[in-house]
């Protein structure tokens, strides 16, 4: 498949590459800070950094409609900063891409580096390609359905395996926390476990840490949208590790009529 394709990835890794060098000359800038409806945070960089990865999807799009007998109604974006299609203009999209520009905007704000530019695609609601950068250190990260799922830093590609499921039953459980969204919920389950190691970090680098054996489960008992999630689920997903509903242990799935994720745990 055309997601498969080598020249398909690397054009996505110049592309977050591009992302990240346009995002830290902004980063390094005394930037203004707006703020949305619900108050979350928005910066130039997240208005930047969307316009340059949906112009490439837009052009992308146009590509696999021509070259891979693609139907022009069969794909559509969906990004946190746009004003994205009604579910009965979607529903019926075999792909979808999902794009969050700066994931962990709180964290930019902060200028702690806990940030990531993601770009996910999905097949018929399922991740088959994700790609997630994080500027500040560099690292790329990416998973492909039938291929794998890599980490890209200082030009030294490496190959992402989860092990088999460990024993949580064990002491010492790795359990990596939202460095801003450690609520009761989450603190009521980390307090299951015996001796617990604590780490903590934002954005989607949570699950780029199970994906990357840092850590062991990732509990997300709080508010996600799909396009926080989808690319770096299929970093995980691909490396052998599994991202499940909270309550029905099902796998996550996208391009949903509620664009909100379910609470879900990652290991």
């Amino acid at each position: 498949m055309f997601y498969q394709k080598q020249e398909f990835i690397d054009a996505f890794i110049n592309l977050v590459n591009e992302c990240n060098k346009t995002i830290l000359n902004i980063y390094n800038t005394d930037f203004e800070v707006d703020y949305k409806d619900d108050e979350s945070p928005l910066t130039i960089a997240d208005k930047s950094c969307n316009n340059l990865i949906c112009f490439y999807l837009e052009k992308l799009n146009n590509k696999l409609v021509d070259k891979q007998n693609i139907n022009t109604d069969d794909i559509v974006i969906i990004s946190e900063e746009n004003k994205n299609l009604e579910y009965k203009f979607r529903k019926n999209k075999t792909w979808c891409w999902l794009v969050d520009p700066v994931d962990g905007t709180k964290e930019f704000v902060k200028r702690n580096g806990q940030f990531t530019v993601n770009i996910g695609l999905v097949e018929n609601g399922v991740p088959i390609f994700g790609i997630v950068s994080i500027p500040v250190s560099g690292e790329i990260y990416y998973g492909v359905k039938g291929i794998g799922s890599f980490k890209l830093h200082d030009n030294i590609t490496t190959r992402l395996t989860v092990e088999e499921m460990k024993d949580f039953t064990k002491p010492k459980c790795r359990i990596v926390a939202s460095a801003s969204h450690l609520n009761k919920e989450t603190q009521d389950f980390i307090d299951k476990f015996e001796e617990p190691i604590i780490i903590s970090t934002g954005s989607s680098i949570k699950l780029l840490f199970i994906a990357e054996d840092k850590a062991d489960v990732y509990p997300r008992i709080a508010p996600t949208s799909e396009w926080d999630t989808c690319a770096a689920h299929a970093v995980v997903k691909y490396a052998g590790g599994k991202v499940l509903d909270n309550i029905t242990l099902k796998e996550l799935q996208y391009n949903k009529k509620n664009l909100l994720n379910p609470y879900f745990i990652v290991f």
